[in-house]
């Protein structure tokens, strides 16, 4: 994250931020400054962009919060993507998977690959209840699990996301071998 924090673009930038909100790349990329309630510290990706079909409310880390206190001071009123090139449009979908790829060149790295280092870090480290680490990856819960489970645990999150910034903030990178 460090390595990141101190490239200068905004691809850098979101991917940041969407490893900080455990969010995939298409949702990060996508991002537009209508969904963002920073008073709240929560951004409500609609159902139409989410995998699942079903809106998802990411709480924010102070940390994804400072991300988008930065971007919002270069906002344009004419232009409603959080991470919009100066055309107006979000970059190239290739974009965050390229800013890691050049700092980790002997590494083949995914955006999403965060999210499933998100999921072990919930699974390994913390005593996160896995519904809980599940939703905040905006995964569904099937059976008669998922059809009683209506809350979101919007706190809950809160909480996790905060301590996953801490944990990206000061972790130590262990490198992870491709096996087959």
């Amino acid at each position: 994250m460090a390595d990141v924090a101190a490239v200068n673009s905004l691809p850098a930038d979101a991917l940041r931020f969407c490893i900080l909100t455990a969010t995939r790349a298409d949702e990060t990329r996508s991002a537009r400054w209508r969904e963002i309630d920073l008073e709240a510290r929560t951004w409500t990706i609609p159902d139409k962009r989410m995998k699942a079909d079903e809106e998802h409310t990411v709480p924010l880390s102070d940390a994804a919060l400072t991300i988008l206190v930065k971007l919002r001071s270069e906002h344009t009123e004419a232009n409603d993507y959080v991470f919009a090139m100066p055309h107006g449009r979000p970059f190239h979908h290739g974009a965050m998977r390229n800013v890691a790829n050049r700092l980790r060149p002997t590494i083949e790295l995914t955006v999403h690959g965060f999210r499933s280092c998100f999921r072990d870090w919930c699974g390994d480290e913390t005593d996160t209840p896995r519904e809980i680490a599940e939703a905040a990856l905006a995964h569904k819960l099937g059976g008669v699990e998922g059809a009683y489970r209506r809350g979101t645990a919007l706190q809950k999150r809160r909480a996790l996301m905060e301590s996953w910034a801490t944990h990206c903030g000061v972790g130590t990178v262990v490198p992870f071998k491709r096996t087959g």
